[in-house]
């Protein structure tokens, strides 16, 4: 740590603490050449899960923007808020695994994440959910998923 005083990098720890909430440490230097003291903060800094969008753009993950889009797709369906905040801490946490190592996700991935999840939960927010995110142009897109549902085909993968 650079002294602020005369710009030694010589100093010594004389004291630390962690602050209340456990997140940094804080900690009262002692400058090795001019004996002046200061005090340095600590802390860790993670990089944010990051969402590759379709275009190539990358914005943070931003899960009370995910929520905005599953809240519309189940508007006005009998699912508990309960029900809902679940299973967002479970997209939240599936999706801080997938992206773990390179601390990106595809928005593919994510919107996939969410239609499973949909799926299990209420099937019409899953269509709501689907034709937005799958971008349907018209009548018969929402009519060949319906009847995919109809079958009990579970939706995995690409159409």
């Amino acid at each position: 740590m650079r002294c602020p005083h005369c710009g030694s990098l010589e100093d010594r720890v004389i004291e630390s603490r962690e602050n209340a909430s456990g997140t940094s440490i804080r900690r009262r230097r002692e400058c090795l050449a001019c004996s002046y003291r200061f005090t340095s903060y600590e802390h860790i800094e993670e990089k944010p899960l990051m969402v590759v969008k379709r275009d190539g753009r990358r914005e943070p993950f931003d899960l009370k923007k995910l929520e905005r889009g599953v809240q519309k797709s189940l508007e006005k369906r009998p699912v508990s808020q309960e029900s809902v905040e679940e299973m967002l801490h479970e997209l939240e946490d599936e999706a801080a695994i997938v992206g773990k190592s390179t601390h990106e996700i595809s928005a593919k991935e994510l919107g996939e994440m969410v239609l499973r999840k949909l799926y299990a939960l209420d099937r019409v927010a899953y269509v709501r959910f689907a034709s937005v995110y799958r971008m349907f142009e018209n009548v018969e897109e929402f009519v060949k998923e319906i009847e995919r549902l109809s079958e009990n085909v579970t939706p995995l993968g690409d159409r």
